[in-house]
């Protein structure tokens, strides 16, 4: 069956998942907001930059940091790796993980849970973290006897930001009524949690500023900013955080073609603006949600589980899920890459491919970080 637009599918979803709720419809539109999140965690495991990943960690304003703002996603300099296979228990949790790693003292152990005994995993999970490093595991592999955990000594500044924006339109409306408050909420923490910074002169251009050695450097934006991204300078890179957006449309942010004033906000404030279409954000549904083959059914039971009247818990978010439907979902972005990638339109930067954009965040990964220790 197909569906012809993410208005359709939210009704649909909102008949078949959500009836039970006091607004069905709304219930189904923020599963939508949790559904893009999800694409874009998978999207940016596929892109090998799982290692990187913190989810809906406390980014600090440049300058400023007794300002943080929490973000969906932030990627950050790795200077250890270490893969740990052990016992497969009921349950794996952080203080477990940090004991085996043999941490100095100066390191907190956090209280979470790597997996639990329902089989639900936790992305990203911070495992413990000191003034300057934050230590994150994964499962990398998952059998009845063993778990082979990868951890990750991330550097606590990001390299780069991700935030996902989306806004549900009622009944009777031509967009959500606060699609331009959460354009602007999104706008300001793109412009103000990066050493790169952005003016304009009176002419309307873009510049960027940038201190280097206590003074101030100062270039067209677009030069500036890929000057940075190629610098072999690290100290140049410390405070840099590249900003990178994800809209859906469904009536608010209108097309890459056709931009309103809230998508305009967006677009001169990331320095990238990733438009995830209708279409893909369809074909992810159909596929796994309400249509599934037999090797997606996982995923649908994660969700239907979660959504579900009376239930206990929510194992269908990019921070905790399923196993079962986080292996399915690893597997669907696997085979499907390249069809996935053709679900985002670029806004800005214009005349730039994905690719681009995935050749940076790999560039970036791969400085000398261990150099700022």
């Amino acid at each position: 069956m197909s569906y012809k637009s993410i208005d359709t599918l939210q009704k649909a979803l909102s008949e078949k998942v959500f009836a039970h709720t006091k607004d069905s419809k709304k219930a189904a539109g923020r599963a939508l907001g949790t559904l893009i999140e999800i694409i874009t965690y998978y999207l940016l495991r596929e892109w090998d930059l799982v290692d990187c990943i913190s989810i809906e960690r406390k980014l600090a304003e440049y300058g400023n940091s007794s300002i943080t703002h929490n973000v969906e996603f932030t990627l950050h300099p790795i200077i250890k790796r270490s893969t740990l296979t052990q016992k497969n228990t009921d349950r794996i949790s952080a203080k477990s993980v940090a004991k085996s790693l043999n941490l100095s003292d100066d390191f907190v152990t956090k209280n979470n849970m790597l997996i639990d005994k329902d089989l639900t995993l936790k992305n990203s999970c911070v495992i413990a973290e000191n003034n300057s490093l934050v230590i994150i595991a994964n499962i990398e592999q998952l059998t009845e006897n063993e778990i082979t955990i990868t951890t990750n000594w991330q550097i606590a500044n990001p390299y780069a930001m991700v935030e996902c924006k989306r806004v549900g339109v009622e009944e009777g409306n031509k967009k959500g009524p606060q699609t331009i408050e959460k354009a602007k909420q999104g706008a300001y923490v793109a412009q103000t949690t990066s050493s790169l910074q952005k003016i304009r002169n009176d002419k309307g251009e873009k510049f960027g500023i940038i201190y280097k050695n206590g003074k101030a450097l100062i270039k067209p934006y677009t030069d500036l900013l890929e000057e940075i991204i190629n610098s072999d300078d690290i100290k140049l890179l410390e405070n840099f955080t590249l900003s990178v957006g994800v809209v859906s449309n469904h009536g608010n942010w209108f097309t890459s073609e056709d931009q309103n004033k809230e998508l305009k906000v967006l677009a001169q404030s990331y320095d990238w603006l990733l438009f995830l279409t209708d279409e893909g954000l369809a074909q992810f549904i159909t596929d796994l949600l309400l249509e599934p083959c037999i090797e997606y059914k996982s995923v649908q039971n994660a969700f239907l589980n979660s959504y579900k009247e009376g239930k206990k818990a929510n194992t269908f978010t990019k921070t905790k899920i399923n196993h079962a439907a986080h292996q399915a979902l690893c597997n669907y972005f696997s085979d499907h890459i390249d069809e996935i990638e053709r679900w985002f339109n670029i806004i800005s930067p214009e005349g730039k491919s994905l690719q681009v954009l995935k050749d940076t965040l790999s560039k970036l990964a791969n400085k000398k970080w261990e150099d700022l220790l």
